[in-house]
């Protein structure tokens, strides 16, 4: 059986478990403060177009998440996030259990607008009561979002001005970073990032690590005792280096772009063949999750070789599936899938 289920279900690169078998007689201090989460942090930082960043090294994403808002936010204070962000719908309340509150707001293809995030953040200055509501003070999106579609930089310039208008800070969240940038759609790179957002993390887990994401702080604001609420929310690896050392793999020859581009390049040839078939998508996604509309039958065919990840049923009996191409996605494996869907 071939797995399309998710972009995790592999281990790591083979550099990455050279590097760890290769350095794994020697010592290092601990919690992060050692030589490879430093020659890590700048060899990420050579792709941030000079902005002053703090880096921080984490094992997972929805770690990250609730880490930075809850060191980000003062206890009133909230986050504003589209419905079907990762917060809201994937992390059994992470967020709400530090204390905040989630204004979900509807999204369209799993994104939301500088319009939606500025009606949002007016309802609390036009309150007259604002000491009982919850203040909006953090805009959460996803890059790509759950549904593999990626913002523009119009789209991220213009949420910007927005969060500078109201005073929110931006954070987003790159679980699957590598494979938006990879996108042939995509004209964002982490130099605009960097600009544009307050706090963004670059994620590992999905894109070669055995786990681990980057935090990445722009915003001065955002920067003191984050270490401190790293510690405190059980996030302080003890063999930090274990995680510098993996992103100063991946970054150091840009093997984090060679790789992901890869797994970008399986995920068209997946998207043109059902299309080809005359197969549609239940939505239009330009990066590694695809999701097409299949019969019972095309379904129950295509289970026969490949695992693939069930999203739903739709009212005609049809069904949303997800296959998901990844960085060790072998070129042998997709042109089975390929064969197989010619063959529907």
């Amino acid at each position: 059986m071939i797995r399309w289920n998710n972009d995790y279900n592999h281990g790591a690169h083979p550099a990455v478990l050279q590097a760890l078998s290769d350095t794994n007689n020697n010592s290092y201090g601990g919690y992060g403060l050692d030589e490879y989460c430093e020659a890590a942090a700048l060899e990420i930082k050579k792709y941030l177009g000079g902005a002053d960043a703090d880096i921080h090294f984490m094992v997972g994403g929805t770690q990250v998440n609730f880490t930075v808002i809850a060191a980000a936010l003062r206890p009133f204070e909230s986050v504003i996030s589209a419905d079907g962000g990762h917060i809201n719908s994937h992390e059994t309340g992470a967020v709400e259990n530090t204390g905040h509150k989630i204004h979900a707001l509807k999204s369209v293809n799993g994104k939301i607008t500088a319009e939606q995030i500025k009606a949002e953040a007016q309802i609390f200055c036009d309150s007259g009561t604002k000491e009982h509501i919850t203040q909006p003070k953090l805009v959460y999106i996803s890059f790509p979002t759950e549904f593999g579609t990626i913002y523009s930089k119009a789209e991220l310039e213009a949420i910007r001005q927005v969060c500078d208008q109201y005073k929110l800070y931006l954070m987003v969240d790159g679980a699957r970073m590598g494979y938006g940038l990879a996108s042939p759609e995509n004209d964002v790179t982490l130099a605009d990032l960097a600009r544009l957002a307050d706090v963004f993390y670059i994620g590992g887990t999905k894109c070669g690590t055995l786990f681990g994401e980057t935090v990445v702080i722009v915003n001065d604001d955002l920067k003191p005792n984050f270490r401190s609420y790293i510690k405190q929310n059980g996030g302080m690896l003890a063999k930090g280096w274990l995680l510098g050392l993996q992103f100063h793999t991946l970054f150091k020859d840009g093997l984090y772009f060679d790789i992901t581009g890869q797994a970008m390049d399986g995920a068209m040839k997946i998207k043109k063949a059902f299309a080809e078939k005359g197969i549609p998508f239940y939505i239009d996604s330009p990066t590694n999750q695809q999701f097409p509309i299949l019969t019972e039958g095309q379904k129950n065919k295509l289970a026969e070789k490949h695992i693939f990840e069930y999203q739903m049923k739709l009212e005609d009996g049809r069904h949303c599936v997800r296959f998901c191409t990844a960085w060790s996605t072998r070129p042998e494996d997709v042109d089975v899938l390929l064969a197989d869907i010619a063959a529907l």
